[in-house]
């Protein structure tokens, strides 16, 4: 028969089961944007990044917002062709005091781009950075834009 014995002099090891959670996270995000990069047919060049953003179509524009947190509007360039938008830019590294002890937040260049699929009217777009996020406005030519028409 076998008996149990309980040792009372071994020291309890504490286990932290979120501790690898960050790390985890940092690798996925980096696989997921290597398949974005995969699947649009463009691979960025090392240390290169492509930043979040929401696209929403009204009535008579193409609004796009990106997030740009750090990036200064200096090294920010929009650039219209046709029905594509493209915005390229930089994050650049801040100076440090002390010891780096973890990143997670990404440096370097950055490229967005998008095709609508209706014109836009060049001459008419804005761009305006506030709170780091880029917000496009690519308004419609008259053209495009729906027309209340009044039964008569």
């Amino acid at each position: 028969m076998t008996e149990l014995v309980r040792r009372e002099d071994r020291d309890l090891v504490s286990v932290d089961p979120f501790a690898g959670l960050v790390d985890l996270q940092a690798e996925f995000d980096r696989w997921r944007q290597r398949w974005r990069d995969l699947l649009s047919g463009e691979i960025l060049p090392a240390g290169a990044f492509v930043p979040l953003a929401d696209v929403e179509e009204t009535d008579d524009a193409y609004v796009v917002e990106i997030e740009l947190p750090g990036v200064d509007r200096r090294d920010i360039e929009v650039l219209t062709t046709g029905r594509r938008l493209t915005v390229t830019g930089e994050r650049k590294e801040k100076e440090r005091v002390g010891v780096l002890r973890r990143r997670t937040r990404r440096v370097g260049t950055f490229r967005y781009e998008i095709e609508f699929p209706g014109e836009i009217a060049e001459d008419e777009v804005t761009a305006s950075l506030n709170d780091g996020v880029l917000t496009v406005r690519l308004p419609k030519p008259a053209a495009e834009r729906p027309r209340k028409v009044t039964v008569s």
